[in-house]
């Protein structure tokens, strides 16, 4: 049966979809799936907003902040922390700087509300058409990343730090945010904080830097790193110049600021650790005395340390020191050079090779480590780190002339290869020189309240760190006398008391161990003398006969008034000769008692510590001189051991100081057994001084060297320039003193009266006298 027509009929083909209406389709799927997407999305930062954590840390901001010292005139000497930063408010931020930043981060940054939309479509568009890969993040969102979030590169983490932006636009203002990325950013070499790497780079309070200056450090938050101006100058500038482009570009500075700003030469400093004045020992010493009260809170509260030290006198004391040592030095012979290598022929390899070898030699600020490339008995020529050809001739030779002969052994010969240290004294030309083995210690203090005005513990900080004038326990030798002789005037003797300057013995019997006979520095003898003279000219035997008369335990007991340790200065005859031990701190505070009439001040470093916002948390209350309660020896003994020591300059050991031209300036000279310690403490009536040299293992200085020629020109050349402009002070006699002769007396005991001679008649021996004081067993 044949199908009939009408079943035929509605037999059709199916309808096909038209292009149109599959599109509709596809874009009403994907409107959908993007609908659910983003309903998702909304739902997942719905539930994650609340839990973001809270934002405490930035509306209240308190950035970990170094430990900073300071000098007592406000120049910065010192940091300690692991984070370098200057926290400063959005107003004191210049606007040149503010623009520099903005320009390369974020120039919509006052439009947007934390994330920029536009800037992110401008971004994919660029990285799509093949352009640099560029960022959109927002300071806004930088900030929330710094803050809050790691660095892992995830959506999850992209989402956070989107809704961590907007929470962070509706706590703070605009300016509060920009404030605090400009604090907390790090920018390289240590520095958070654009107020910071502007100290760090280029010296400067971050309200004088240039247009030029700012858009470098501007550069910096991107890749501290790849764009360190003192790592990677070229790279640097590169990003500096493109960064100034932007800010031409969005009119932020004028053409002719442009132009300029392109051209300027930039000064970066090259050393990052570098302070305006040399006090490293004062910087540490002060951050160990800050840490034993306030811990470790000490590198993060942003504590600011004020010292008494003043730039002026510290400069003067780190100058007076060193070439104090080095004139020591020169006086000595050469030791040869530092070390020697095979330089490499390759001129690559002979680069690497030197610039290795002389990192092992660090500068010592002017004296210049070098690698010697050729080396003849005329000439040298050799490079520094830095890699500067340097030539020495001439003159400049002198010192290791010796040395540069084909004869000179093989293991001390100045040739090619050989490290050596090279400086410029003065001039331009060159000279040989050598680092110094022996140490030195200065400290200058106020003798009216103990206030610390240069202290310099050591010939380099960076070599060693020890400091002499806190932890170097020495023997004062002759620098000790004057307390032996304060003791005496107590005890019924007078300056113008006659003691015999010649030799004396202990026996076995009287030491309790070996005959001890001491001698005079010259083993010259002059027989009866003055007390006076006998401390202007030093004599050994004077002094012993004095302590002998008064009794060592006398002497020792007296001598803790001045604020000298009794365990460290045994009561024997050898005291009389400073066999004990001291400190250049404690023989400067024991000196400042004869200086301001007989009162014990301590010497101290830290007048006032406060916090971040200057708020004073210890501030230092010094005993002072005039003050009656601390008074410990009467004005009358003062007086009369300061006469003395007056004389010490005008007619002793210590006339060199003459050279000062002063009528106020007393002293003493201190040179020990076998010239292991040379000394000079002096003084004027405000400012006292102390100047040591010695090697840190104790060993001959040599048989000429003394106190007066090693120590005394240091001090003299440091209250050359400390007491510049200031009027001698002359000073008044105090009440019951009476002058007979020559000399004064306390009225108590006048002339014919006390202790008028002592061992006068005799040859020097003890036998007359019986020894009442037991004798260490030593020889001094």
């Amino acid at each position: 049966m044949s199908p009939s027509k009408t079943d035929a009929s509605n037999t059709s083909p199916p309808r096909k979809r038209s292009p149109k209406r599959l599109l509709l389709i596809v874009l009403g799927s994907l409107v959908g799936t993007a609908l659910v997407g983003l309903l998702i999305v909304v739902f997942a930062l719905a539930m994650a907003y609340p839990n973001l954590p809270q934002l405490d840390t930035l509306t209240d901001y308190r950035p970990k902040m170094p430990l900073r010292i300071f000098s007592a005139d406000n120049v910065l000497i010192g940091e300690f922390g692991e984070e370098r930063r200057n926290l400063v408010h959005i107003k004191d931020i210049p606007e040149v700087m503010k623009k520099a930043v903005l320009a390369i981060e974020d120039d919509r940054f006052y439009q947007h509300g934390g994330v920029d939309y536009t800037g992110i479509l401008r971004a994919a568009w660029h990285n799509a058409t093949g352009g640099a890969k560029q960022g959109a993040s927002t300071i806004t969102q930088q900030v929330a990343r710094n803050f809050f979030l790691s660095s892992e590169q995830t959506l999850k983490r992209k989402a956070y730090e989107v809704l961590l932006a907007w929470k962070i636009e509706q706590s703070l203002t605009k300016d509060q945010i920009l404030e605090v990325y400009m604090n907390q950013i790090y920018l390289g070499q240590r520095a958070y904080g654009f107020a910071s790497a502007a100290q760090i780079y280029f010296g400067k309070n971050l309200k004088d830097i240039s247009v030029a200056e700012a858009a470098m450090l501007a550069g910096l938050p991107k890749a501290p790193s790849a764009y360190n101006p003192v790592v990677n100058p070229k790279r640097a500038r590169t990003r500096q110049q493109y960064i100034l482009q932007r800010m031409h570009m969005l009119g932020y500075i004028t053409p002719a600021q442009f132009e300029t700003a392109k051209a300027e030469n930039l000064r970066i400093k090259s050393d990052s650790s570098e302070f305006g004045v040399h006090a490293e020992y004062v910087a540490e010493m002060a951050r160990q005395l800050v840490y034993e009260q306030f811990k470790e809170e000490t590198y993060t509260r942003g504590l600011n340390v004020f010292t008494t030290v003043t730039k002026a006198d510290q400069d003067a004391a780190y100058l007076a020191l060193r070439r104090g040592v080095m004139d020591y030095e020169k006086r000595h012979p050469y030791r040869g050079p530092e070390a020697y290598i095979d330089i490499p022929k390759s001129k690559e390899e002979a680069d690497e090779a030197i610039e290795n070898e002389l990192a092992e030699h660090p500068d010592s600020d002017d004296i210049i480590a070098a690698m010697v490339l050729e080396a003849t008995p005329t000439g040298i020529t050799a490079v520094t780190a830095s890699g500067e050809e340097v030539k020495v001739s001439g003159p400049g030779l002198a010192f290791a002339q010796g040395w540069l002969s084909s004869k000179a052994a093989a293991n001390r010969r100045v040739k090619r290869g050989a490290v050596i240290r090279i400086s410029q004294d003065g001039g331009t030309a060159w000279s040989v020189t050598q680092m110094p083995q022996i140490e030195s210690a200065f400290v200058a203090a106020d003798t009216t309240d103990g206030a610390i005005r240069a202290l310099v513990g050591g010939f380099d900080y960076n070599r060693n760190k020890f400091n002499h004038v806190t932890q170097a326990w020495r023997q004062p030798g002759s620098s000790f006398k004057p307390f032996i002789y304060s003791a005496s005037l107590e005890r019924g003797l007078s300056p113008a008391t006659i003691i015999n300057d010649a030799p004396i013995s202990f026996d076995a019997g009287q030491t309790g161990g070996q005959a001890w006979e001491p001698k005079n520095y010259d083993s010259k003898y002059e027989g009866p003398m003055t007390m006076r003279r006998g401390l202007t000219k030093s004599k050994n035997m004077i002094s012993i006969r004095i302590l002998n008369k008064i009794g060592a335990k006398y002497g020792q007991e007296y001598a803790t008034r001045f604020g000298f340790e009794a365990d460290k200065n045994p009561p024997y005859l050898t005291l009389a000769l400073g066999s004990g031990s001291t400190t250049p701190l404690q023989l400067a505070g024991a000196y400042a008692v004869f200086a301001n009439g007989g009162f014990r001040v301590s010497p101290y470093l830290i007048s006032k510590v406060t916090d971040s916002n200057g708020k004073i948390l210890s501030q230092a209350t010094p005993d002072k001189a005039g003050n009656e309660e601390n008074r410990v020896i009467d004005a009358r003994n003062a007086f009369l051991v300061d006469s003395m020591l007056k004389d010490v300059v005008r007619y002793g050991t210590a006339t060199k100081a003459l050279a000062l031209k002063r009528t106020d300036v007393s002293g003493k000279t201190g040179t020990t057994n076998d010239s292991i310690d040379a000394w000079f403490a002096g003084y004027t009536p405000k400012l006292v001084g102390i100047a040591w040299i010695g090697y840190d293992q104790p060993k001959n200085l040599g048989n000429k060297e003394t106190g007066g020629g090693l120590a005394l020109p240091i001090w003299i050349s440091f209250m050359q320039k400390a007491l510049k402009g200031v009027p001698s002070e002359e000073r008044e006699v105090p009440e019951g003193l009476v002058m007979a002769g020559d000399d004064y007396y306390y009225a108590e005991n006048p002339p014919g009266t006390g202790v008028q001679s002592l061992d006068i008649g005799t040859r020097g021996t003890a036998a007359e006298e019986k020894v009442k004081d037991a004798v260490k067993n030593e020889l001094f």
